[in-house]
């Protein structure tokens, strides 16, 4: 086997060069994980990640891939057969596309050209053809791994309130939490999906979902999930 020399970083989208601090933390002594201490630990950092979120609900962390944060987020909000509408902006968008429709979901997906971000546009024309309201979710990539493309969530919101739909908005932001500006409350999303190996420069291997009150009340109704404790991947 051959030994390397000198220190080796990686230079690709993700995982991300963890810093050295995080490095240190993560060699100190295991702690109970049923003990005081953890538990003490757990409650502090569920409330200390909110605002790298923009938000003052509810973030689960969950041991999973930024695939397991998609399909928490499609699984406790929606059930077998409900309509989604997905943008194709890059690779990703098509594999939460892909992610949907084994979730026994009907989808939508209106093509791109890899270039370009969701057009806001097309978001408000869309649903404002779906006079039933059968689409259930909106589902957008807001920075491609990819591409490098990202989409205007901001401009996504007001498009689907304009039309007056009642569709959730879900957000994939593994590539750009902790990189690009993001306000989930303010921009008014119902689900942030994240993962932990990229802006947040952590080891890979935790999933994020930030949850607004909208996406909860889905959440019961589809009986998937009773509370934020429960949700989670199936």
């Amino acid at each position: 086997m051959t030994s390397r020399t000198g220190r080796h970083f990686l230079q690709i989208p993700g995982p991300t060069n963890v810093p050295d601090q995080v490095l240190r933390a993560m060699s100190a002594p295991t702690i109970d994980h049923r003990g005081p201490e953890f538990s003490a630990l757990t409650l502090r950092l569920l409330d200390a990640i909110k605002p790298v979120f923009g938000t003052a609900g509810p973030v689960v962390i969950y041991p999973a891939s930024g695939t397991g944060a998609w399909e928490a987020a499609l699984v406790n909000t929606l059930s077998p057969g409900d309509r989604v509408l997905c943008f194709e902006t890059g690779h990703f968008a098509t594999l939460w596309r892909d992610m949907a429709l084994s979730l026994g979901l009907e989808v939508d997906f209106v093509p791109g050209d890899w270039r370009h971000g969701t057009d806001p546009e097309a978001v408000a024309q869309r649903l404002a053809a779906d006079h039933t309201h059968t689409v259930k979710a909106v589902c957008v990539v807001h920075n491609e791994t990819s591409t490098g493309v990202t989409s205007r969530i901001a401009e996504i919101r007001r498009a689907i309130d304009a039309s007056g739909h009642p569709a959730l908005l879900l957000v994939d932001t593994i590539s750009s939490l902790g990189s690009i500006d993001y306000r989930h409350d303010e921009w008014g999303v119902d689900v942030t999906v994240a993962g932990s190996q990229k802006g947040l420069m952590l080891p890979p291997g935790l999933s994020f979902n930030a949850v607004s009150r909208k996406a909860l009340d889905a959440s019961r109704t589809a009986r998937l999930a009773k509370s934020f404790w429960d949700w989670q991947p199936v």
